[in-house]
């Protein structure tokens, strides 16, 4: 009987004894109240009446869910912040041992440095600037858990919202900006079609002056063209006649050598071509006024008449 009951104790203590923690979980055992010693993952064996489990709590990587949280920045603006925060127990013996409620104690911890930090800032730069505001409340909470055995791995910012009153403060600017910029680019595109418009008339004006010099210069270079053809013209008639009157002398010389009869012929010609030279004369822009009696006419041919035949004489 004695032996049964002797052998169910010793079976229930190894039993006991016998303690298995799972993967990535670790454990701390105390003896007799004070710390003894940290159990891994896997198969561990404790002394039953002496030894007994007092936390155990797994090493991996957690997430902390922030409730939104009323804040007021330095301008004064009351927003809502709301985050999230990644974190791990890297010491197990300071994650027990140093604190009491760990979970708490880190929850309290993030709204006291979103708090000071949004406090800093102002509202443009919640938006502006939220993952410098990441990096530094990461930065701040490292430091401030570390005598707690944990790490803060990551901190984000998920919500900012301000009152109601300031979004409709901000809805009524975003409004005035966008007319603003509205009024802005339409007096921009105005100048410029003003500025073009004036640059169009300016280069329009410049290719009808040109146009015009050229008009005026193609205008003087015909009219003197035409002045040089008119005057190769002139001289080359006078050549002309030039040539003519000398072969019509060439003519009348040989005709007074082979018939004598020819010489009152010749006098008749001499006193027309005088009577046309006057009329050549009275015609020409440079002309003299000649003042000739119509009673003295048959004179002055018989006259040249008379000095035709003088030197035909002395001929």
């Amino acid at each position: 009987m004695w032996g049964w009951f002797i052998a169910l104790v010793v079976g229930g203590g190894a039993i006991s004894s016998v303690k298995i923690i799972q993967q990535g979980n670790e454990a701390l055992v105390e003896r007799l109240g004070s710390y003894d010693r940290k159990l891994s993952h896997g198969l561990s064996f404790v002394v039953p009446g002496l030894d007994r489990i007092a936390f155990q709590e797994t090493i991996r990587e957690k997430v902390l869910d922030i409730p939104p949280q009323p804040c007021i920045t330095r301008d004064n603006v009351s927003i809502t912040v709301d985050a999230v925060v990644y974190w791990k127990i890297v010491d197990m013996e300071k994650a027990y041992y140093k604190v009491q409620n760990l979970n708490a104690a880190v929850v309290n911890l993030v709204l006291t440095q979103i708090r000071a930090e949004m406090g800093q800032i102002e509202l443009d730069e919640t938006f502006t600037a939220r993952s410098q505001i990441n990096e530094i409340l990461l930065r701040d909470l490292d430091v401030a858990t570390d005598p707690w055995g944990v790490k803060v791995t990551r901190v984000e910012l998920r919500d900012i919202i301000p009152s109601n009153a300031v979004q409709e403060s901000m809805e009524l600017q975003m409004s005035a900006e966008r007319r603003k910029r509205a009024s802005i680019l339409t007096s921009e595109g105005e100048r410029e079609s003003a500025v073009n418009s004036a640059r169009g008339k300016a280069e329009a004006q410049i290719l009808d002056a040109e146009a015009r010099q050229k008009s005026v210069i193609l205008a003087a270079e015909a009219e003197r063209q035409g002045i040089v053809l008119k005057a190769q013209a002139e001289r080359q008639q006078q050549v002309l006649k030039a040539q003519a009157t000398a072969e019509a002398i060439q003519i009348v010389t040989q005709a007074l050598k082979t018939d004598p009869r020819a010489a009152e012929a010749g006098k008749v010609l001499l006193a027309l071509g005088y009577l046309d030279m006057g009329t050549i004369v009275g015609k020409s822009d440079s002309s003299k006024v000649m003042f000739m009696d119509p009673r003295s006419i048959p004179a002055t041919l018989q006259g040249m008449l008379s000095m035709t035949e003088d030197g035909n004489g002395k001929g």
